[in-house]
């Protein structure tokens, strides 16, 4: 049984233009230009804390302890997969990251992940809004980078 309707370009677009911000944020470490297309009332998953209640909570907790640790934040925009509700309403976006992070020696390695974030709207046409994201890194990849960097 398939359960999954074909997926309209115009929500496709959209969907792929939250991670493409999302990437733009988080290389420029720029956590404000971040806020807005995350709900105020998210729910997240995270490294540091298991359930994150909120966008501030998530900012606090994940965006600040990575972002600026982390280089060359990216998604291969044309492989960001999806599924849309019937209503168009609802979206969960699938996207694989490649950045660089740091030894605490400075050596760099490739740090490679996924995510799986769950989007809301009000209406047909406006920009998604996250209000749930899970980040995992792959396995093998360390879990933490050491660099200091405010944005490009």
């Amino acid at each position: 049984m398939k359960l999954r309707t074909p997926v309209d370009s115009d929500d496709l677009a959209r969907v792929r233009a939250w991670f493409d911000t999302l990437s733009q944020r988080c290389r420029a470490v720029d956590y404000e230009g971040a806020r807005p297309i995350f709900a105020e009332d998210m729910i997240a998953f995270g490294t540091f804390t298991d359930f994150m209640h909120g966008r501030e909570l998530a900012e606090q907790k994940q965006w600040r302890n990575v972002w600026g640790t982390i280089r060359n934040f990216r998604y291969d925009l044309g492989k960001i997969e999806a599924i849309v509700s019937a209503d168009r309403l609802t979206a969960v976006g699938m996207g694989v990251w490649t950045s660089d992070g740091f030894h605490p020696n400075g050596d760099r390695f490739d740090r490679l992940g996924r995510t799986t974030v769950v989007l809301g709207r009000q209406k047909i046409g406006d920009p998604f809004v996250a209000t749930h994201t899970h980040m995992s890194l792959f396995r093998g990849t360390p879990d933490q980078s050491h660099g200091t960097f405010s944005g490009p």
